[in-house]
């Protein structure tokens, strides 16, 4: 006998579950282990006969051929029936496993196991039964479907996937009852537990802890009652309550009293990391479930004492509320109010706001004008009036420490798009931020990802107690100048001085990009590392990186500091010793940057953390990770950068990104090849409009107005040829029609293709003497007409010899081609070539294989290595005064040696005899 076994008060997922595997290996027959939910218990009293199920009692241990379990893994969900596990393993008879509980550990060793991240475990039978190609009768897929209703509160919880949304959409096509789904999947109220239900609402207790509500209610019964869960599940609807907790005493036969507790929570409460867990709360009572719906049965001596216990655990595990502190844009820019309309509208635009506060000249804030009000101004042709006119002056206001849920409630009550933080400071309200629509609608989306059942969950968010873990074993593995454990613990007392001052301190840019894309178990040797400090969470201080750096500094003397005050910036320094490596840790104020025009070097003002990754590249590298309180470990990812990672494609986060900054285009090309990433779809057509709308071509004709196209630009092609992907890169610049930031006419035809080919085998077998990027450069600028090579090359900074090169190479190409031919002797070979270097000589071979590239590698590979027969030293011996005739007798010796005149040093000497008689 095949058994398919439920678990202990079955719910409709492991019920959908069984009956799926039933499907999947016909004759399999399903066992109720221990009861059913009311509502399961009522669907099946009509419906049993359509299911292979049988009775606990009618199944004899001889008879078990196999064995199948569905909605757990654990030997306590299975109540009596765990003995037929134990004889199972005692015989060899195979166990498989379905479930989607990844947090617990499994004490049943399975000969299959499939527990997977979905929404139901009914999910996982209904991808294999499409994979077979198994078709369903209407009841069968009415209760699987009832499964994933259920379980994922039909697609709205946060547990829910695609692949449940999938799922139910083929049970839908193999035919469901609508209607029985929906009387199943919202059932009414029993006459007892409506009862029951008047009785809770009297006496539950509730408390809010910074804006979470929770309550709780303990309910005394003769006997046991069942579904209290749909009672706990009423509670928390009509009360708006974040989590019920319900106790329900009772006594047994024996006279024993039991408990049964019910948790239940609104689903994303319950995901925000580190917050309510009822399955983490009952699992020491040998309950089990979700976190936001679990349930246990304990037998206590005082239960009342127990419930209580309960209550103190359950407030404890409410999470930090998000405060305007942490929500806020900081600083605030303001506009005083006899403002035009006109500069308000430019400073917007400047900015990137969607509204403006508008303040006297003492700082006191009297009104606030949004990007709607300006525009309805400019129509009526008001672009000259004052914003005083315009301002909406009733302002409602916050304080730094307000909680997310009463910011909610002002904007949705009143209305209102932002909200001004005021701050006391010596007696005076000060305007210490701003919190926006977007700020909140930001804060959500972090707060509705669910923590990940492992790090590497795709769309989860990593938890950060994990992450912050991680974080430590990669820096204590770090080979460098100091020691690992010492890095960490530098981290961590900058931390704690960060937070001493009201500040934070972030982890941001390649490393945290890094970290979460290295295997879980492996440390990661991170390069750089660059931290950003919050100033303004607490009071605007400007230099805030500096002043951290400078504390550090103090306790660690053997670091040298350098300050970049321009940029608000700092580095400390450990250098190399024999054994390790150097050490820089760049510590950054927070900041925000503006472009005055397409690629100038942007102009800096110290802002926040939430501006600073705002104003980064890519969404990839636009994340970061809070080192100090009060949830070191956090990542903050406002823009998506997780997805991005998960789904391995690089996004830009501006649409004028390419146009504010063409080095960017490269940075995209670097990353996307290096890790193996594609460029996001938009993001590619970004990148072809900025290139076509010929903003490059202009820059160029402003010198002194494109500093991208110089020092940044030239930085960007050495990372890239310098690399060992340097070839695919430039494929992709290429493709991108990218390398028109150079020249317009640049582009890899096959030709090029050939050259950098053959120079790069040149500079296998032989030392340039220029670095491997610089020389590819030099072949993709010589391609240029020879016109355009030298204003190019001057234009991305290249050095003097660089320039030389590039400026007498059609010279040197012309003389060649004529002259070369016509060399007959090896002697007058080496006199032609040798005069040129040798990258000079290898962008000439490149470029005209066939005319020069043999004689060229003649030269390089025979000609110049051979010597005369005699030195100075020789001749001096022969009695030849020193002077400049040296340099002629030895050239000519070398020439009659190359041309097989000259074998042996005696056959030198007699020549010179004869040419220069002493």
């Amino acid at each position: 006998m095949d058994l398919v076994l439920c678990h202990t008060t079955a719910d409709f997922d492991t019920l959908g579950a069984a009956v799926g595997v039933s499907c999947l290996r016909p004759g399999t027959r399903i066992v109720l282990t221990g009861g059913c939910h009311p509502s399961v218990q009522k669907f099946l009293s009509i419906r049993r006969n359509h299911y292979s199920l049988i009775e606990r009692r009618a199944v004899t241990l001889e008879q078990i051929r196999s064995i199948t379990l569905v909605d757990a893994h654990q030997r306590d969900r299975i109540g009596p029936a765990a003995d037929w596990i134990d004889y199972a393993i005692a015989n060899d008879i195979p166990i498989t496993i379905y479930d989607h509980h990844l947090d617990d550990a499994s004490d049943i060793p399975a000969d299959e196991l499939h527990i997977e991240s979905v929404g139901a475990t009914t999910t996982l039978i209904a991808e294999a039964l499409q994979a077979e190609q198994i078709e369903l009768t209407p009841y069968e897929a009415t209760v699987m479907a009832l499964g994933i209703h259920v379980d994922t509160g039909s697609l709205t919880y946060e547990r829910a996937t695609p692949r449940d949304a999938a799922a139910l959409a083929w049970l839908m096509a193999q035919g469901t009852h609508q209607k029985a789904i929906a009387a199943a999947a919202e059932p009414g109220l029993s006459p007892r537990l409506q009862a029951l239900l008047t009785e809770a609402l009297d006496q539950i207790q509730t408390q809010k802890i910074e804006g979470y509500e929770l309550g709780w209610v303990y309910l005394k019964t003769e006997q046991f009652v069942p579904g209290l869960s749909s009672l706990t599940s009423q509670l928390l609807s009509l009360l708006g309550l974040d989590s019920v907790l319900l106790g329900s005493e009772y006594a047994t036969s024996k006279g024993d009293r039991k408990l049964t507790l019910i948790g239940r929570a609104r689903s994303h409460a319950a995901y925000v990391e580190d917050g309510v867990n009822f399955q983490q709360l009952f699992e020491p009572l040998g309950g089990g479930g979700h976190p936001y719906a679990a349930a246990a049965v304990v037998r206590v001596e005082q239960p009342e004492t127990v419930f209580s216990e309960l209550v103190e655990k359950l407030s404890a595990q409410v999470p930090h509320a998000p405060t305007a502190r942490e929500l806020m844009s900081s600083p605030v820019r303001t506009i005083r109010p006899a403002t035009t309309i006109a500069e308000a509208q430019r400073i917007l635009l400047r900015y990137g706001h969607s509204g403006l506060c508008v303040a006297e000249t003492g700082g006191r804030l009297v009104g606030v004008i949004s990007r709607r009000d300006i525009d309805l101004a400019l129509h009526h042709g008001f672009s000259h009036a004052p914003v005083k006119g315009y301002m909406i002056g009733n302002l409602k206001t916050i304080t730094p420490d307000t909680p997310l849920s009463e910011i909610q409630a002002l904007m949705v009550t009143y209305d209102v798009g932002r909200l001004p933080v005021l701050q006391e400071v010596r007696q005076e309200q000060r305007l210490v931020g701003i919190v926006t629509r977007t700020d909140v609608l930001r804060q959500l989306h972090q707060d509705y990802q669910r923590p990940a059942q492992s790090p590497e969950s795709e769309r989860s968010l990593p938890q950060a107690a994990w992450l912050h873990q991680r974080l430590e074993h990669s820096l204590s593995a770090y080979p460098s100048a100091i020691e690992g454990a010492q890095l960490w613990s530098i981290l961590s007392l900058m931390a704690q001085e960060a937070a001493a001052r009201g500040w934070h301190l972030y982890l941001v840019g390649g490393a945290v990009r890094d970290l979460l894309l290295a295997a879980p178990e492996k440390p990661v040797q991170l390069k750089d590392i660059d931290l950003v400090v919050d100033g303004f969470q607490a009071e605007a201080t400007v230099g805030a990186g500096v002043a951290l750096a400078q504390v550090i500094q103090d306790r660690y003397p053997e670091a040298d500091l350098q300050v970049h005050g321009q940029f608000q910036t700092a580095a400390l320094i450990w250098h190399s010793s024999a054994e390790s490596a150097p050490l820089m840790i760049d510590i950054a104020t927070a900041r925000t940057e503006f472009y005055p025009y397409p690629a100038a070097n942007p102009e800096v003002e110290a802002s926040s953390i939430r501006q600073d990754l705002y104003r980064r590249d890519f969404t990839v590298n636009a994340m970061a990770i809070r080192l100090s309180l009060p949830q070191p470990g956090q990542l903050l990812d406002f823009f998506g950068g997780w997805l991005d990672l998960q789904q391995r494609q690089i996004r830009v986060l501006h649409a004028n990104s390419f146009i504010e900054d063409p080095t960017r285009i490269y940075r995209a090309v670097r990353f996307a090849v290096r890790l193996d990433f594609e460029i996001e779809a938009q993001t590619e057509q970004f990148i072809r409009y900025a290139v076509e709308s010929g903003i490059y071509s202009e820059l160029r004709s402003r010198p002194g107005r494109a500093p991208a196209l110089q020092t940044r630009l030239k930085t960007e092609l050495k990372y890239i040829l310098e690399a060992p992907y340097w070839q695919k890169s430039l494929s992709l610049l290429d493709k991108l029609g990218a390398l028109s930031c150079l020249h317009p006419s640049l582009s890899v035809q096959p030709e090029l293709w050939h050259q950098i080919r053959r120079v790069e085998r040149w500079m296998t077998r032989f030392d340039a003497g220029v670095a491997h990027w610089q020389m590819l450069l030099e072949v993709l600028l010589a391609y240029l007409a020879p016109a355009d090579r030298l204003p190019v090359a001057e234009t991305l900074q290249l050095p003097e010899q660089s320039l030389a090169r590039l400026q007498s190479l059609a010279d040197c190409e012309t003389h060649l081609l004529v002259a070369l031919p016509q060399a007959e002797k090896p002697s007058e070979i080496y006199q032609l070539l040798a005069p040129f270097d040798r990258p000079l000589l290898f962008l000439v071979s490149a470029r005209h294989p066939r005319a020069l590239g043999r004689q060229v590698w003649r030269y390089l590979t025979q000609l110049a290595e051979v010597q005369p027969p005699l030195d100075g030293h020789d001749l001096k011996q022969l009695g030849y005064r020193p002077g400049p005739q040296f340099k002629t007798m030895l050239a000519d010796l070398r020439w009659a040696a190359l041309d097989g005149e000259l074998q042996t040093p005696e056959a030198a000497q007699a020549y010179l005899a004869q040419h220069y008689p002493r």
